[in-house]
């Protein structure tokens, strides 16, 4: 949290600097604001043996910056410093999932946090006071800093297991993202959208789980303002 905490003010520093330097609206070199988005999230198993027994409601949250292109604002690199609060319930069966659990079938419900730095080229229309559209395409990069299982066999049940350490350290995916933004004041405009993000690397560590690959794949909505 600390650190998190930093990283705001440091984006609050940069941004307070470009406004001082005469940028204003659609046309500042820099945009910065912030996101919170409702999302489902969703674990995808690559192999047999493990099946997706439900989807995840989650939730996106943190900094936006748009760095602008071309001075009329129409083509900027998308990016930011984000919170990602996901997860899903897998059922694995015998001999598949942590080695402590392997030998009976088992329900997985993971909750699984992630600090996400995403990077995108975003297309905008630019009618300073008018509704403009945007659309954007680009990768992100996840890094775990959280990992909890309720862990359900045949026999037993075990609250909050620790899996941190059994995830792979690194996600990288696809973004996809489109929709609107609509001015709130002189400057201050809100932004409404959706995104999917598809995840291309195996979420578990397979020599740990022996499940193939795991994918994690979101759609949001996303919701925010810039500044």
């Amino acid at each position: 949290m600390k650190r998190i905490l930093v990283l705001l003010a440091m984006f609050g520093v940069g941004h307070a600097a470009i406004a001082q330097q005469g940028y204003h609206g659609l046309n500042r070199k820099v945009r910065l604001g912030f996101t919170i988005s409702p999302m489902i999230s969703m674990l995808k198993p690559q192999e047999s043996g493990v099946n997706r027994n439900s989807s995840k409601a989650g939730l996106n949250f943190g900094l936006m910056a748009d760095f602008n292109l071309n001075e009329s604002g129409s083509y900027a690199l998308a990016s930011g410093f984000q919170v990602v609060l996901g997860g899903s319930k897998l059922k694995y069966d015998a001999g598949k999932g942590l080695n402590d659990y392997k030998a009976n079938p088992a329900e997985y419900n993971m909750k699984l946090t992630y600090i996400e730095i995403p990077l995108a080229l975003k297309l905008k229309t630019n009618t300073e006071g008018e509704i403009n559209y945007w659309g954007q395409f680009g990768t992100y990069i996840n890094f775990p800093v959280s990992g909890r299982a309720g862990i359900t066999t045949l026999n037993e049940t075990h609250d909050r297991v620790n899996i941190l350490s059994d995830m792979n350290r690194v996600n990288v995916g696809l973004l996809l993202g489109a929709g609107i933004e609509y001015p709130l004041g002189e400057t201050l405009r809100g932004l409404v959208g959706i995104t999917y993000q598809n995840g291309f690397v195996d979420v578990t560590r397979n020599k740990k789980w022996n499940d193939g690959r795991i994918n994690m794949n979101s759609l949001a909505l996303r919701l925010g303002v810039y500044f």
